[in-house]
């Protein structure tokens, strides 16, 4: 079997869906690559992985940046080596980014969830990240501080990925955002066209949250339904975007189950599956049709439309921009995320202080 021939193969061959990859580690994304994809994301939790898959090299480098930045703190040498990280993952995704004309081939880097609730700060991190390689996208997180962050990054040229995101509200209001910094970008005739716009939709995560909502609340309905949760949040997000014009691309991420593959095969969006769901629907022997046009069954959105949660999740009015930083979902994840800068901490700190 040639790889144009594999399930990977032929879902990027037959159309616009394309696949990035949801991870920075090197091996991992060469050979991704291999597969067709064209892009690849990052996170901290992401970084944290790729550097405990090489740790000799990283300590080796953790001690060397001490050394040269004797100044700074144990936050300050582990971003730059997220920094040292994401720019050498990103030369791998050159090639993608000259065929696709910067619409594809980038890296994304996070901004740090530490920044979350200065959308200056946010912004200011995002020009830094966009001016470490040129195929380089940021990661705002869709929080109300967030969305003010994204229209003005945006417009000072930096290609976003928004993240965080759970909701159909949360990604039109993002892309919305986006929009309004292209807009401004476009009055002044500075370029758009290179820029490749990206808000994620965490499919998985927000069926994580609703699960436990689900065990919370003692319901009753088949749990099995709790799997299309993230596939319907995603294809109304998806037609929201193309009915309103937007030119942000919907990205899925977080990825649970073969239905956040197979359910969005033939829309013109970006797939980003960790390394381990690619090898599996890899050897799947799954011939992937197009089916993103293709509507959940109606009586497993009415069983999940019986849960508040799924209701603000679904509805583009589901959630106001003040509310989108007490969703369940983003609470866990904007937790996870600041846990993973203190394990960074804690692997410099190693370092820098030596356990007796």
């Amino acid at each position: 079997m040639t790889e144009s021939t594999t399930p990977l193969g032929l879902m990027t061959s037959r159309g616009p869906t394309v696949l990035w990859n949801d991870s920075a580690t090197l091996s991992e994304l060469a050979t991704s690559i291999s597969w067709g994809a064209v892009g690849a994301t990052c996170n901290p939790v992401i970084a944290l992985s790729a550097i405990r898959s090489d740790l000799p090299r990283w300590t080796a480098r953790i001690a060397e940046l001490a050394r040269e930045l004797p100044d700074a703190t144990e936050s300050q040498i582990g971003w730059r080596l997220v920094e040292e990280i994401s720019v050498e993952a990103s030369r791998l995704l050159l090639p993608a980014f000259e065929t696709y004309g910067g619409v594809n081939g980038r890296l994304s880097m996070q901004t740090d969830p530490r920044l979350a609730r200065s959308a200056e700060a946010l912004v200011a991190q995002a020009v830094h990240f966009s001016g470490l390689a040129p195929n380089v996208i940021v990661k705002i997180p869709a929080t109300d501080i967030g969305l003010a962050a994204i229209e003005q990054a945006t417009y000072e040229g930096v290609s976003i990925n928004v993240t965080v995101s759970f909701t159909v509200a949360q990604v039109v209001a993002a892309a919305e955002a986006i929009e309004r910094g292209l807009r401004r970008r476009e009055a002044e005739g500075k370029d758009v066209a290179t820029m490749g716009p990206v808000v994620t939709l965490m499919a998985g995560r927000l069926d994580d949250w609703l699960k436990s909502v689900h065990d919370r609340d003692r319901l009753c309905f088949d749990p099995g339904y709790l799997e299309w949760a993230g596939v319907a949040a995603t294809k109304r997000a998806y037609a929201e975007l193309t009915a309103r014009g937007l030119r942000s691309r919907v990205l899925v991420a977080a990825y649970r189950n073969a239905l956040q593959w197979t359910e969005f095969v033939g829309g013109d969006l970006v797939l980003s599956p960790p390394f381990a769901w690619q090898q599996r629907f890899q050897g799947s022997g799954i011939d992937p049709q197009p089916r993103m046009d293709l509507s959940v069954e109606p009586k497993i959105l009415d069983a999940l439309a019986t849960m508040p949660e799924f209701r603000k999740a679904y509805e583009v009015d589901g959630l106001t921009p003040a509310e989108f930083a007490d969703f369940g979902a983003t609470r866990r994840t904007l937790r996870q995320f600041l846990a993973a800068d203190e394990e960074l901490d804690g692997i410099v700190r190693d370092i820098l202080i030596p356990a007796v």
